[in-house]
């Protein structure tokens, strides 16, 4: 008999069992667990007689029946002295042996995978959310062009030098511009006696096919993104009152914020205080700072302010905006170049963009607006507004065919985002994407 069980039997009076007591014991104690099994197996956790007593299980009656009060042993205290004597101390042979983890060598930890493709879908999913706000936007413009088209075509049974004629016309009402019209034109009299184009589908999709070479011709060499510096950016907008010009550059100021950079807008259009007024709003939303002055003061002096503080506060991005008024181009050029001598003392090299504001609904006029102001000022690039709320974003052809100026920034909608950069594949795709599918 151990240690333990001498102890246990000393505190509760218990004597140690005969041989004969210990086998009635048994005898009793299987009797019980074969009672206990065949309980489990009227409530359905067996399979019956052949049920092994692991698989049974002793229900809560029978075990409350099993044990009484007087069985439960009394609290005994027990001496540490008593135990330890009976515990001998284990003396260890052969030291414990330390393993040592090598340290895993920086290049041999696996790149984060999923991470790399999550940015990937999300560069994708940017991407195709321009192409489809492009494509939304060119809706009115593509359902126009076509439609002025197939009635051309419907209208003649042969290409003659009357249809020809035709054609010209036709273009120039979509907006596609004079000249560009009129190369249009002359090309196509080559190409379908080159192609012996008879029927209708042909002729159409010569017509179609011409247009695109023309565009995608003229946007060799061209730079459809903005010129943004390592330190300060500084963008002058020109364009006349009511195109969008403010509306563009709170829109745009917004999106450099919300990607890190830090903002000033400078409120030079000091001839209408309505103007100053708007920018004011505009940086609030934008949650950006305004430098003006006062209206009718100096622009040039704001512009000075504005270029001081953001050299001051290391300021990423400087928008400048400017008077629109044509009346007296005078006035106007003496004054937009001004203000580039006063950023050109502080910062050499700059402006870095001088951006015209034009708006696509207004059509042929945005061209003869954009002509006037390529005149009167170094114009880098161009923010086409209201794009999707127009039928003629034929103009774009025109404008990069006969001014040569690359398209940088189309609006295509009210919202605060929804100034977008320009996409020449997307352009042509929602331009062009139904007539060429027709054939």
């Amino acid at each position: 008999m151990g240690f333990f069980d001498k102890i246990k039997r000393a505190f509760t009076g218990e004597q140690e069992e005969t041989v004969e007591e210990v086998v009635e014991t048994d005898v009793e104690q299987d009797e019980s667990d074969e009672q206990a099994v065949v309980v489990a197996d009227t409530d359905g956790l067996g399979e019956g007689p052949e049920a092994s007593e692991d698989e049974g299980e002793i229900i809560p009656d029978v075990i409350e029946a099993e044990v009484k009060p007087a069985d439960v042993m009394p609290e005994v205290e027990t001496t540490t002295e008593e135990i330890e004597a009976e515990v001998e101390p284990v003396e260890l042979t052969e030291p414990i042996a330390v393993v040592e983890v090598a340290p895993v060598a920086p290049e041999e930890v696996p790149e984060p995978v999923e991470a790399i493709e999550e940015v990937a879908e999300v560069e994708v999913s940017a991407e195709s959310e321009a192409a489809q706000k492009m494509d939304k936007g060119l809706k009115k413009t593509r359902r126009t062009f076509s439609q002025v088209l197939n009635e051309l075509m419907a209208n003649f049974r042969s290409v003659d030098e009357e249809f020809f004629e035709d054609l010209e016309e036709t273009l120039i009402t979509a907006d596609v511009g004079f000249e560009t019209s009129m190369r249009i034109t002359d090309e196509l009299r080559k190409e379908v006696k080159l192609r012996n184009a008879k029927k209708n589908s042909d002729v159409q999709k010569a017509i179609v096919e011409k247009m695109v070479e023309i565009y995608e011709e003229n946007s060799e060499g061209e730079n459809n993104q903005l010129n943004i510096q390592q330190g300060l950016t500084v963008m002058l907008f020109v364009g006349v009152n009511g195109v969008g010009k403010t509306t563009s550059i709170g829109k745009l100021a917004n999106q450099y914020r919300l990607a890190g950079k830090k903002v000033l807008l400078a409120a030079a259009d000091t001839f209408r205080a309505g103007a100053i007024d708007q920018l004011v709003v505009w940086g609030e939303r934008a949650q950006v700072e305004v430098v003006r002055g006062n209206a009718g003061g100096d622009p040039a002096a704001v512009v000075y302010d504005a270029v001081e503080k953001a050299k001051a506060q290391n300021a990423d991005i400087l928008l400048v905006d400017t008077a629109g008024r044509l009346q007296n181009k005078v006035n106007l050029m003496n004054e937009l170049e001004k203000i580039k001598r006063i950023i050109q003392r502080e910062i050499p090299d700059g402006p870095h963009e001088v951006m015209l504001v034009v708006d696509a609904t207004t059509g042929q006029n945005a061209m003869v607006q954009a002509k006037q102001f390529k005149e009167t000022t170094d114009v880098t690039g161009l923010v086409l507004t209201k794009l999707d709320g127009t039928a003629k974003g034929g103009m774009v052809l025109a404008i990069r065919n006969e001014l040569h100026i690359p398209v940088k920034l189309v609006g295509l909608g009210e919202g605060i985002d929804d100034l977008q950069p320009f996409n020449p594949n997307d352009f042509i795709n929602g331009m062009f994407k139904e007539l060429l599918e027709d054939n």
